[in-house]
């Protein structure tokens, strides 16, 4: 590594300050140290978080779940109010990685860094959830830009997600052996005002599938899902898999996810 300062704020008032002043905000550490060891990323102050208790708190709000960005998957998945409310949601956190990145990573890293294959950032955008930093208030379907690209701005930091509540949902993926990341996960979530379906692991990042989401407004099934032809023109191809496989794997996983949503 290169050489760096460690800067440890009890409060979020005082990592905002740093973090504007060109910190870098250090959230679970499971992607940033690993790039700084290899010497892709060399930040000359970083901003621990993990003091700031204001943060890291999971509480029910009415018919939504608010979980501090310094929550950790395993604070997720073993909270009884997010297993009672939200069982998908603790189920997805309980399959993160492995039991050390579980551990140590936390929501507003994974969801800040937005690696296309992360499971949480499929979570936020099937949920239509709302991402609360120190600034504003962001929606999911406006938050996620791309490959590694967020609406973050510099130096502005993730508080908490809010996720509504579904009527059902549930989440499958196909992990990629050698890392434990998702080759394909599919999150389907359904509410009153209608089924949203995100992908991650198959593309230049999370996205929703549309006609997915109407093929299942129209009929909550499994034989609805499977009538949906899923273009492979703009999927991952690579030596875990091709883009065909992974437009099958689309196909496969959501009608898993609503079979199993339906009990």
């Amino acid at each position: 590594m290169y050489p760096f300062t460690l800067e440890r704020p009890a409060s979020l008032a005082d990592a905002a300050k740093l973090a504007a002043a060109g910190g870098k905000p250090l959230a679970g550490g499971q992607t940033l140290l690993a790039s700084m060891k290899l010497r892709l990323s060399a930040p000359e102050q970083l901003v621990d978080l993990s003091g700031i208790a204001e943060l890291a708190g999971i509480r029910k709000d009415g018919d939504t779940l608010v979980i501090g960005a310094m929550a950790r998957h395993l604070d997720v998945a073993n909270h009884a109010e997010v297993k009672a409310a939200y069982p998908t949601l603790a189920d997805l956190a309980s399959r993160i990685g492995d039991r050390q990145v579980r551990a140590m990573g936390t929501l507003g890293g994974s969801v800040a860094n937005n690696d296309p294959a992360a499971c949480y950032p499929s979570a936020v955008l099937a949920s239509g959830a709302t991402v609360v930093t120190d600034k504003r208030e962001i929606a999911a379907d406006d938050f996620f830009l791309g490959l590694f690209t967020t609406a973050l701005e510099e130096g502005e930091l993730i508080t908490a997600i809010r996720f509504p509540i579904p009527k059902r949902a549930h989440y499958e993926k196909l992990r990629q052996k050698a890392s434990n990341f998702p080759l394909v996960g599919v999150f389907i979530a359904q509410y009153d005002a209608g089924v949203r379906v995100a992908i991650t692991g198959a593309g230049n990042g999370v996205f929703r599938h549309t006609g997915l989401e109407d093929a299942l407004n129209k009929s909550f099934t499994p034989e609805a899902a499977a009538t949906v032809k899923i273009d492979a023109s703009d999927l991952n191809s690579d030596l875990h898999a091709s883009a065909p496989y992974r437009a099958n794997l689309i196909s496969v996983l959501t009608q898993r996810a609503v079979r199993a949503a339906l009990g």
